[in-house]
């Protein structure tokens, strides 16, 4: 969220290059945290498998983290300005 934040926003936007950039974060975390942990970076992907199979042990992460990181981007973005 911090980097499509910083490329998006205002008379910052840089076109081609904010895809760009959001891509390369996109593909990092899935070169990187997709082998080690499955990394769902969408809660919604998470969700159907997570009722199907009664495993929710381990959703409640998938539910708050993005809604933690999105509020400490924005407070971030907010700093930073």
């Amino acid at each position: 969220m911090f980097v499509i934040l910083r490329v998006s926003h205002g008379s910052r936007e840089k076109g081609i290059m904010a895809g760009m950039a959001i891509g390369a974060v996109v593909l990092l975390e899935a070169l990187f945290a997709g082998p080690i942990s499955g990394a769902s970076m969408n809660p919604a992907r998470s969700l159907g498998p997570a009722l199907l199979s009664g495993e929710l042990q381990f959703l409640w992460i998938y539910l708050t983290a993005p809604v933690l990181g999105s509020s400490f981007a924005v407070w971030v973005e907010g700093k930073v300005r």
